[in-house]
């Protein structure tokens, strides 16, 4: 109920923040005149900002499972998938939440996430990489990651960070378009091809700076989980996962729309697009203790 709540005043928040800005700015008047009509723009890119990123975090489980070919775990077939599920179901209690699901894909690197969208709904997958190459007390550290990540609502957390900085790219794209169209090119009648293809380069360049927002709240829940984690399994074994991680030292084979929630990931062409910080950072976070 409480994400709810958060998720309707976030929509409102956006809504009254870029209409302040607008008439700061002055050009409510302009855009009246230019027939642009301004609360119908703004729920606009609020409804297709909030929306698709809601919509993705709906179907999250349905889609992951299928991108990875995740195999959920009904009965367990062997003394490692008993293992899997009793030590999830220990952790789930341990942190108040409901049972996740628990898969295991096929992958080579040694990597987890968790996914879903409530802390009573969730699912938890873990590769055969992992599986074959890290001890019971790593793997025991890696799932305490993932439980956590389901504890803290991390999955709504950045849906709605997700959302909020969609619907500030869609609308001041378009924004961008309508002052590009007629005010530089001075375009009076209906929408020239400048107000499109602004809005696409503008799109992209929003985009990526949202993307370096986005990311950036990524990392410090990755501190969050590993703290959790921690907190679940013992802060020794969770160390030792991130070294037996940082030893390895793979490229993460998960699809974007799951990395932020996995237990490692790839560098990346920049840090700043990283959505995880770097092993060495989250163990030193771990040893002294923060978070």
């Amino acid at each position: 109920m409480k994400r709810i709540v958060l998720f309707v005043l976030t929509n409102l928040a956006i809504l009254l923040v870029l209409g302040f800005v607008v008439q700061v700015l002055g050009l409510e008047p302009a855009l009246a005149e230019g027939g642009v009509n301004l609360t119908g723009l703004l729920i606009f890119a609020a409804i297709f900002g909030m929306g698709g990123a809601f919509i993705s975090l709906a179907m999250s489980k349905w889609s992951a499972k299928r991108m990875v070919g995740a195999q959920v775990i009904e009965q367990p077939a062997s003394a490692v998938e008993h293992w899997l599920l009793e030590t999830v179901r220990r952790q789930a209690q341990a942190a108040g939440i409901g049972m996740p699901e628990v898969a295991i894909y096929q992958a080579p690197e040694s990597n987890a996430f968790a996914t879903g969208m409530n802390r009573d709904n969730a699912l938890v997958a873990v590769s055969t990489g992992l599986l074959q190459s890290m001890g019971q007390d790593e793997a025991e550290a890696v799932l305490a990651h993932e439980v956590s990540h389901v504890a803290n609502g991390d999955m709504v957390t950045l849906a709605l960070i997700q959302g909020v900085v969609n619907t500030f790219v869609i609308f001041l794209s378009r924004l961008v378009g309508f002052v590009v169209d007629r005010v530089l090119l001075r375009n009076e009648r209906g929408y020239g091809p400048g107000y499109y293809l602004s809005i696409m380069v503008a799109q992209v360049v929003l985009g990526i700076l949202a993307s370096i927002i986005v990311m950036w709240f990524s990392r410090q829940r990755e501190f969050r989980a590993d703290a959790g984690g921690a907190s679940l399994a013992g802060r020794g074994k969770m160390i030792a996962a991130l070294k037996r991680l940082q030893a390895e030292h793979e490229p993460s084979t998960l699809p974007d729309q799951m990395a932020a929630f996995g237990i490692a990931s790839g560098g990346g062409l920049m840090g700043l697009f990283r959505s995880h910080p770097p092993l060495e950072e989250r163990i030193a976070a771990l040893e002294r203790g923060d978070h």
